[in-house]
């Protein structure tokens, strides 16, 4: 069991060359006890992008601040505060930032989705 604040976690850069002004923080998993999943903050400040990529695990989505774009096997979905996106296994996608404040989100993957 966990009760915490998502404030007392640091958010850590993501560090690779297909990501742009990206930090991710780890809020629940294994180490909390959630043994198949995590559940991460995704933070991506002005002009940022996660990398556009797939991979063979689906992943759930909710918008907690900002405004952005979810790229999906071509196609530019606008999302903003309060939406939420389910990305199936093996579906191209990227996020990008289009606003001018930070875009942050919570992202919902099996564990072997997080590093």
């Amino acid at each position: 069991m966990i009760v915490a604040s998502e404030k007392d976690v640091i958010a850590a850069p993501i560090e690779s060359p297909e990501v742009k002004n990206a930090k991710i923080k780890a809020l629940i998993g294994p180490q909390q006890g959630w043994e198949d999943h995590v559940m991460r903050v995704i933070e991506l400040d002005a002009q940022g992008y996660s990398p556009a990529h797939a991979h063979p695990w689906p992943h759930i989505n909710y918008m907690l601040e900002g405004r952005g774009v979810l790229m999906m096997e071509g196609k530019e979905y606008p999302v903003e505060a309060g939406g939420y996106a389910f990305v199936p296994a093996g579906t191209p996608h990227q996020f990008r930032n289009t606003g001018t404040e930070k875009f942050r989100f919570i992202c919902i993957v099996p564990k072997e989705g997080h590093q």
